[in-house]
């Protein structure tokens, strides 16, 4: 099963979750927006990914420029995500041994080796 961090009106994260449906595999997908990830959920999804932890912040949204937060610094970028679930990179594909963002979708096929 593959958890799928979802937001439907990106389109990469669209993407994702069609590339995963063709394949047929079994998706679980959380609209983090609507249940956004807890501090420890998102300690855990850091433990798990493929990436810095500073590459899970979308730095462009307005929401992160206010906070002037340290992308290199973990706390931070959990306790921004946690107060700002809008500033999470999308989409995350994550089996449970290992998460990978999205960008491109196609990367997320990596779970499927």
């Amino acid at each position: 099963m593959i958890t799928l961090l979802h937001n439907p009106r990106c389109s990469k994260s669209r993407q994702a979750l069609a590339l995963l449906e063709e394949r047929g595999v079994a998706v679980q997908v959380r609209r983090y927006l609507d249940d956004p990830l807890d501090g420890a959920e998102l300690r855990a999804l850091m433990a798990r990914v493929t990436a810095e932890p500073r590459e899970l912040v979308r730095t462009g949204e307005a929401e992160w420029k206010a906070l002037e937060a340290d992308r290199d610094d973990s706390e931070q970028v959990i306790e921004a995500i946690v107060a700002h679930p809008k500033i999470l990179q999308r989409p995350i594909a994550d089996d449970g041994q290992r998460a990978i963002i999205g960008r491109p979708p196609e990367d997320i096929l990596a779970l499927l080796d």
